[in-house]
């Protein structure tokens, strides 16, 4: 895998910059959040005038082999349908751009269907979907590289356009299956309390999904897709509860259960962090590509900012695992990035805080505390 450089922000310049708040013509500390955000804003920047220029939203599209297991309610050429809609400015994710200024770059990662001859779509398809992870890693790992370097390339795209934030979303029906999986793995909850209804699953197909995906864990464990081909014998359908984590190495994880999308994703995320961009994230399966970027670069986290809890099973949970406080709690489920972009209006309002409010001195208000 391509390798990162990572550095948490710069912390010699949080006195001035707690000093510039505090003075702010307001009692201190009234904006909360506001000025929570500010701190990090100005920390991953390095200015006390941060700038969120050139906003750019990245909708990636990739089908998944886990889909022809039943573990979605929507069909898999909802993908592909749903890509075109987005060049016609039709979806959530077109009017949000919109709304807050964001460029949106829609791209295919590895839909299964052949959009080459549809403008406004950017090209960069591996295969037609990932393989079926219930019986085989659903990428190898030329493939996984290549997403890599994918979601690195788009990002330098927009950094050479003067991008200071980032967003990302998805569009890949069956996703929140490998999400699930990650964040049971990763977090070391049980698989049952991280699996949810998706697109509108009803009980019997939230059960039948457990099902599926209970056995996917299994038989990768019990392939050995571990640490030091360390192997993991007699395990139960509890699985995810009972084996020991240290074994199981992040790449191998993200490789067997991953999708096209979330990979290149993970990609983006890296690259953003290591060239030091304020990093939207959005929902379920967004905030599952960060807690896997994370896992890889603990660092990364520093330059996120957690934008929406939605409706998922789990999604909570893996908030709480990673200790992210999101902006937004809307009840949104529908991907995309939306639940991003709806949150960037307090970002913004933090930088504009930072940059238009006066202080005492300049207002001649007395300083009362």
């Amino acid at each position: 895998m391509k390798d990162f450089k990572i550095i948490r922000p710069d912390e010699a310049m949080r006195p001035s910059i707690q000093d510039k708040i505090d003075n702010l013509n307001k009692p201190k500390g009234s904006l909360g959040v506001l000025e929570e955000l500010a701190m990090q804003v100005c920390l991953i920047h390095q200015t006390l005038t941060p700038s969120l220029a050139h906003p750019c939203h990245l909708l990636l599209g990739g089908d998944h082999g886990i889909e022809r297991e039943g573990v979605s309610v929507s069909p898999r050429e909802v993908t592909w349908q749903q890509m075109i809609n987005f060049t016609h400015g039709g979806g959530g994710v077109n009017m949000f751009c919109r709304q807050h200024g964001f460029k949106l770059r829609i791209v295919d990662v590895g839909v299964d269907y052949d959009l080459s001859a549809v403008p406004g779509i950017i090209h960069r398809k591996i295969a037609r979907g990932t393989r079926n992870f219930l019986y085989e890693p659903a990428m190898t790992e030329e493939e996984f590289d290549k997403a890599i370097e994918i979601g690195t390339s788009l990002v330098d795209d927009c950094i050479a356009e003067g991008c200071r934030v980032l967003s990302i979303g998805e569009m890949g029906i069956g996703n929140t299956s490998p999400s699930s999986i990650w964040m049971s793995l990763f977090c070391n909850i049980p698989l049952d309390e991280c699996i949810g209804a998706g697109a509108g699953l009803d009980t019997p197909g939230i059960r039948h999904k457990r099902e599926v995906l209970h056995l996917a864990v299994e038989r990768f464990t019990a392939q050995g897709v571990t640490a030091q081909g360390v192997t993991a014998q007699g395990v139960r359908n509890d699985v995810t509860s009972e084996i020991s984590h240290a074994f199981l190495t992040p790449c191998a994880v993200l490789r067997y259960f991953g999708g096209f999308e979330m990979i290149a994703a993970i990609g983006a995320m890296l690259r953003a962090a290591e060239q030091h961009l304020i990093i939207l994230v959005d929902g379920f399966i967004m905030t599952a590509c960060a807690l896997a970027a994370c896992r890889l670069y603990p660092a990364a986290q520093s330059y996120m900012v957690f934008g929406h809890c939605g409706d998922e099973s789990g999604h909570r949970r893996m908030l709480d695992a990673m200790g992210a406080k999101p902006l937004l709690s809307l009840g949104l489920r529908l991907g995309e990035g939306t639940g991003a972009l709806c949150a960037f209006p307090i970002l913004d309002s933090a930088v504009r805080m930072m940059n238009e409010m006066n202080n005492f001195d300049h207002a001649g208000i007395t300083r009362y505390f």
